[in-house]
């Protein structure tokens, strides 16, 4: 069936039906994508979860945003470090929000800081669970698979690493 043939049976235009064809198409993709956020959202929740209380922290301080954060870096590094983290993921924002070209330099700067950061507590991380650079490598590029593998593998938290 084609699309002249829908619009004749429904009454409208062409140009009508593929709206309506593209709208259901959009609905119905934007749908699948939801539940498939929603299941991952789940898993992560659990996985971490897991990761906190295989540290020796109280699960449900995993779900609560910044705070599951600092607890992380608690566990795996130092909270001062978080701090500095926070500080310069908000100057990132405010570089976005912002137009000044000097501002913006800054923004890129912080941008590095943030991603070093966040490459040096995955791999902080890493060590607590008894890991190497090569497990970082998979934290980093693939969080998802390695944060339930440190959860539901045989990894244990051996403490802060040195």
């Amino acid at each position: 069936m084609d699309l002249t043939s829908i619009a004749q049976q429904a009454g409208v235009t062409e140009s009508e039906a593929a709206f309506t064809v593209a709208g259901a198409m959009l609905g119905g993709t934007v749908a699948v994508i939801a539940v498939i956020a929603v299941v991952y959202y789940i898993i992560c929740v659990i996985a971490n979860w897991k990761i906190f209380t295989k540290a020796g922290e109280a699960g449900w301080k995993s779900i609560i945003p910044f705070y599951n954060a600092w607890v992380e870096y608690k566990f795996t590094w130092d909270v001062r470090v978080f701090f500095v983290a926070l500080v310069l993921a908000i100057v990132v924002g405010l570089g976005q929000a912002i137009t000044n070209p000097v501002f913006a330099v800054i923004a890129g700067l912080a941008s590095i800081g943030v991603l070093v950061l966040n490459i040096m507590e995955n791999y902080k991380l890493s060590k607590c669970f008894g890991h190497g650079a090569g497990f970082t490598v998979g934290l980093l590029f693939l969080p998802f698979i390695f944060r339930l593998i440190l959860a539901f593998g045989n990894s244990q938290y051996v403490g802060h690493p040195v």
